[in-house]
């Protein structure tokens, strides 16, 4: 059994949003999504998570989005994706 956690929640934030706290991250998200653990591993060696349209390659330990795909595309210049426990959500 794996050790990561199987279920995140991605936020995808303006680029000039800072802080990591859940719920201002939330209320600046322009678009989120919970994501589970595919028990893959992505072509960046991460974790891949997948869920309401977004699949991402995450780093669990220190919740980086090591890569990601929104709808099948990659993310626009000027946002950025957080993750949050889907719990703080």
């Amino acid at each position: 059994m794996s050790t990561h956690p199987q279920r995140f929640e991605i936020l995808v934030v303006p680029e000039h949003i800072e802080g990591d706290d859940a719920a201002s991250l939330a209320g600046s998200a322009i678009r989120s999504a919970v994501v589970d653990a595919t028990g893959r591993y992505g072509s960046s060696g991460y974790p891949r998570y997948a869920g309401d349209g977004m699949v991402a390659d995450i780093d669990p330990e220190t919740r980086t989005v090591e890569a990601l795909l929104v709808d099948g595309s990659e993310l626009d210049y000027g946002l950025s994706a957080r993750v949050v426990d889907a719990a703080d959500a």
